[in-house]
């Protein structure tokens, strides 16, 4: 899976928000671009994005800049990468579900199927919450301990 510099921006964000607001106090976008070393301006057009998806709203003024809309602990990760980029695991631009393949590759479509779960099992688990504390739920943290875990392939 590869992740684009959007969704890794847009989560840094995301997480930045939980930590910095935890009362929903809103956080100007400079301040936020300035804590994760994200591009101002390509900031400001994904909060716009996590906006538009009802994750943040936004105060205008001295005292304004972006809140979340819910608490950080009921914002998963999985939720800022679908505001930004849309479902989890696309093949082609179509839902696994929906994919048919002949021969050789007939059950192809059960693996894009499995890949989704498996990303939901770690992406749906882990909240801004989680991530603005520094900790991980142990489902998430154990598999980063296995033995070739850290291994580029």
């Amino acid at each position: 899976m590869r992740i684009s510099a959007k969704a890794d921006y847009a989560v840094r964000a995301a997480a930045e928000l939980a930590a910095a607001s935890p009362a929903g106090r809103p956080v100007k976008g400079e301040q936020l671009a300035a804590a994760q070393g994200i591009p101002h301006r390509f900031l400001e057009n994904i909060l716009s994005d996590l906006r538009n998806a009802g994750l943040l709203q936004t105060r205008r003024g001295a005292e304004g800049g972006y809140a979340l809309t819910r608490t950080p602990s009921e914002i998963s990760v999985a939720e800022v990468l679908r505001a930004v980029e849309g479902p989890l695991a696309a093949v082609q631009g179509s839902r696994p579900e929906g994919l048919v393949y002949p021969g050789a590759a007939a059950r192809l479509p059960e693996v894009w199927v499995a890949l989704r779960a498996n990303l939901r099992a770690v992406l749906e688990r882990v909240s801004l919450a989680d991530l603005a504390a520094g900790a991980l739920p142990e489902s998430v943290a154990r598999l980063t301990t296995t033995a070739d875990a850290w291994e580029p392939h």
